[in-house]
């Protein structure tokens, strides 16, 4: 099932949030409409609440992409020439080569490694207060 949240471009984090958490709702208790689940252009799947590793998320017709968010997992990696932990989270991003061009794809990716190394920079004009209503 892939409820669709509509209008986000108008939602403030807290307002996606609760989107969200009302499809859920709606979706665990059966009353969630064909509807509120027809339109979608683009899905985020978040397998990581699973555990998973890494996948190849598969596009759900007519839609034009899907990016799949996995599991955060302490990993080894070079900083500076020294092998340091930190956290690493792989992303995968499958879309229609007929709609979307490789070089847009790869530059989506690369804003979404950013946000999600800084988001208060990037998602929060750093100002976390105001992102979530506070």
């Amino acid at each position: 099932m892939v409820p669709v949240i509509r209008n986000a471009e108008n939602l403030t984090f807290r307002g996606v949030e609760a989107e969200v958490k009302r499809l859920a709702i709606r979706a665990r208790d059966g009353q969630i409409t064909v509807d509120e689940m027809t339109g979608g252009t683009f899905t985020i799947s978040n397998g990581g609440v699973f555990g998973s590793m890494l996948s190849t998320p598969i596009i759900n017709p007519p839609q034009s992409g899907i990016l799949g968010m996995h599991n955060i997992v302490e990993r080894p990696v070079a900083i500076d020439g020294k092998v340091e932990i930190r956290p690493i989270m792989y992303v995968a991003l499958s879309y229609d080569h007929r709609i979307i061009d490789g070089k847009e794809s790869v530059g989506f990716l690369v804003a979404v490694k950013e946000a999600l190394e800084n988001p208060t920079e990037l998602l929060m004009d750093n100002n976390i207060k105001k992102a979530l209503e506070m």
